[in-house]
């Protein structure tokens, strides 16, 4: 799964890769991984998915149009239609949208009730009570579309929700997607916050420094470390750690100081 965030004053670009399989039971560490690049070219996404074959989870930007085909499948974020629908309200009121967010409302309650189950019964129950709401919100969907003007808000946000309509499915034939691609929306939010505080990476070697560090900081954190202390014990052990063993140190591996001492 990953999600983008460019900065288009300083034509940079952050990018962020996430696994999280925690909501579906898979034993495989998580990991978060940014990248930086000088700019938002598709070309970018490409080069780091170029031996990945799998669902990515992302939303509409258009430079991720050329990752798709035979290797890669797109899932596409429901959060983001329903974000549309959510703006139109905010314009002023429309029951026709309150309609279409109550009907996404059913879809992420199922979700809610299935989070934690394994992938096949998350399947399961989703083609039992998720793939027919969804069939249903299409339809109507398409028939309200026909009777509203073509320029409003409310129609693009319909034509959107169309346009993606088959990566918004994958979801529901797959218990090891999401909905919607949050956890690396989420991800990105370090590099909106860190933006305030750095002001600029100071070169590209720079940009590439702090993806590096926030690969850290944010995959220690996803363990449920406090990165502080995981990095202060990582940097203070690894020069007399055993090389064969330096695998001990990631965060998925990592046993914090006190914790040790108590199984020696």
């Amino acid at each position: 799964m990953f999600s983008t965030l460019g900065e288009e004053r300083q034509k940079l670009a952050g990018w962020v890769y996430v696994f999280d399989g925690s909501g579906y039971q898979d034993p495989t560490p998580g990991a978060i991984a940014y990248y930086y690049s000088p700019d938002r070219k598709g070309v970018h996404p490409a080069d780091h998915l170029a031996n990945f074959s799998g669902v990515t989870h992302a939303d509409g930007y258009g430079g991720y149009k050329k990752l798709y085909g035979n290797q890669i499948v797109e899932a596409a974020c429901m959060a983001h239609s329903r974000r549309k629908f959510h703006d139109v309200i905010k314009l002023k009121p429309s029951p026709i949208a309150d309609e279409a967010l109550s009907r996404i409302g059913a879809l992420y309650d199922i979700e809610d009730r299935i989070r934690g189950m394994p992938a096949d019964e998350r399947r399961k129950l989703r083609q039992q009570h998720a793939k027919p709401i969804l069939g249903e919100l299409k339809v109507w969907i398409e028939a309200t579309l026909s009777t509203l003007p073509q320029k409003q808000k409310l129609a693009e946000a319909m034509r959107y929700a169309l346009s993606r309509w088959a990566a918004l499915s994958v979801y529901i034939d797959d218990g090891r997607v999401e909905i919607d691609n949050n956890i690396a929306e989420r991800a990105m939010r370090p590099l909106g916050i860190g933006r305030k505080n750095w002001l600029f990476a100071g070169s590209d070697k720079g940009g590439e420094r702090i993806a590096n560090i926030l690969t850290i900081i944010e995959t220690a954190k996803l363990h449920g470390h406090n990165p502080e202390i995981y990095l202060k014990d990582v940097l203070t052990r690894i020069q007399d750690h055993p090389k064969d063993r330096l695998q001990e140190l990631l965060p998925w591996l990592w046993t914090p100081a006190k914790d040790r001492c108590e199984a020696a």
